[in-house]
């Protein structure tokens, strides 16, 4: 056996060793990287850890599953965004930035060992069972999470349209688990969606960033823009539980309402490829088949009238870029509660055999400098969401997540932050949230975009109303 065993130790190292070489060569050809030797001691105790498992492990092993868990465990084990994507997850990550595929529809991570909900997405089965923000998720069917990977979960989850599947979910403040049996849907999401909330005030929900989120939101600030009796008045952006989604969707937003050419976002890592600075410009937001600049073509007010952007701990990633390029030109008021923190890049590095690699390789800065990262945007005007403070103080953001990014300019950051509030006296007092009002109340209903009894979305017109003169109610 110990013969056996050495053998199988010798060939792995070997291919290991030369995938190693071989890897390594060519990130010094393409990128001119300095690696540093390789880590000789390190990948003889990896590939005894191989042999043994292969020759003493209960039960036969594939060699397959060894080394694809192996490489899952080096990308989890970096933060909480890196992974490894097999053919099945690489498809998945591909479709659902179109906009469709089957599923539940939330927006996931992983908190020591089990689901954690970021947001759900609006208009699906999860929203309409109710499922919120910092839900943990700790059995999918009959089977616990605990020790499933994030993919592994995600793969549960989704599904043919018209299955069911029963999650188990342990809430802040809930004395026993909550359990809701869900029946998986083709999620065909509705980045955008749009009304007047009254004549001169228009309201603007998007929900994820998709490849057409630009684009669809354009087309619904042109339509309001006509259909409203006057001059606008105010417009709201609503980012609420928004999880992210793709750059370019962001760029898009942020320069509808922000002047051409202005800087919206940048980016820091390692290599030069990381190092990026994205404008309100069409390079920047159109992609493949479109041709023709769709922000060009908005009314001139779009990028002038008094606006303010909702936000929550559910507003993530690519919807705290917006927030954050928005709140640094003070071309709106930010208004809700802190996000989530999502401030890190994911690169998806495709392998061999249509698998990949999501790899964090950059921090998001804002316009001014601000890094998001594990720390989000602070909004302009704070408002009560409901939570008493023991339950506030256990809600999940970016900095509670295992192995999260620290965020690497932070005193910086508060300073600014303390600055700009400083500086900026907006003269508005909220009105205090009402007490135990009806969930049922506070969801739109049929034919409503957003509920009339919208705490958040009655302060924000509250405050544009006194920017402009109007009465408020």
């Amino acid at each position: 056996m110990r013969n056996k065993l050495h053998q199988t130790g010798l060939i792995a190292i070997g291919v290991l060793i030369g995938v190693a070489v071989s890897l390594n060569f060519s990130a010094v050809a393409q990128k001119e990287a300095a690696t540093g030797p390789l880590p000789i001691e390190e990948l003889r105790a990896f590939t005894e850890v191989f042999g043994r498992v292969k020759s003493d492990y209960v039960e036969p092993v594939d060699d397959k599953k060894l080394i694809t868990e192996a490489i899952n465990g080096m990308l989890t084990g970096l933060d909480p965004h890196s992974a490894y994507l097999d053919q099945e997850a690489f498809r998945e990550l591909q479709v659902g930035t179109q906009g469709e595929f089957g599923g539940l529809g939330i927006e996931v991570g992983m908190e020591d060992g089990f689901v954690k909900v970021v947001a759900p997405i609006d208009d699906t089965p999860a929203a309409r069972a109710g499922v919120k923000p910092g839900d943990l998720i700790v059995k999918l069917d009959e089977t616990s999470v605990k020790g499933m990977t994030l993919n592994d979960a995600v793969k549960r989850m989704r599904g043919k349209p018209n299955t069911q599947i029963t999650l188990t979910i342990v809430r802040q403040g809930e004395a026993k688990p909550i359990v809701v049996t869900l029946t998986r849907a083709v999620i065909k999401v509705q980045s955008v969606k749009s009304t007047l909330i009254e004549p001169g005030y228009a309201y603007f929900r998007v929900s994820q960033f998709q490849e057409r989120t630009g684009e669809t939101l354009a087309r619904s600030i042109e339509k309001l823009f006509k259909e409203n009796q006057g001059p606008m008045k105010g417009i709201v952006l609503d980012l609420r539980n928004d999880p992210g989604g793709l750059l370019n969707g962001a760029v898009a937003v942020s320069a509808a309402f922000l002047p051409a050419g202005s800087l919206v976002v940048y980016t820091d890592g390692r290599t030069e490829d990381s190092k990026m600075r994205l404008n309100a410009s069409p390079e920047y937001y159109l992609r493949g088949r479109l041709k023709e600049d769709y922000i060009r073509k908005l009314p001139a007010e779009a990028k002038t009238v008094p606006m303010v952007v909702l936000v929550n701990g559910g507003s993530a990633s690519a919807s705290e870029i917006v927030a954050g390029a928005l709140q640094d030109y003070k071309r709106a008021v930010i208004m809700g509660q802190q996000t989530f923190g999502k401030g890190s890049v994911q690169t998806i590095l495709p392998l061999g055999n249509n698998t990949a690699i999501k790899l964090t390789t950059a921090r998001y800065y804002t316009p001014k400098g601000r890094s998001i990262q594990a720390k989000g945007i602070v909004p302009d005007i704070p408002l009560d969401d409901g939570s008493s403070d023991r339950t506030a103080a256990l809600k999940l953001r970016e900095a509670d997540l295992t192995k999260s990014l620290t965020n690497n300019n932070k005193d910086k950051e508060e300073e600014k932050i303390k600055a700009a509030a400083a500086a900026e006296q907006f003269n508005f007092t909220p009105a205090p949230r009402p007490k135990d009002i009806d969930e049922k109340l506070l969801r739109p209903q049929p034919g409503e975009i957003v509920s009339k009894n919208d705490y958040e979305l009655n302060q924000a017109l509250a405050f544009l109303r006194s920017r402009s003169g109007a009465k408020t109610n």
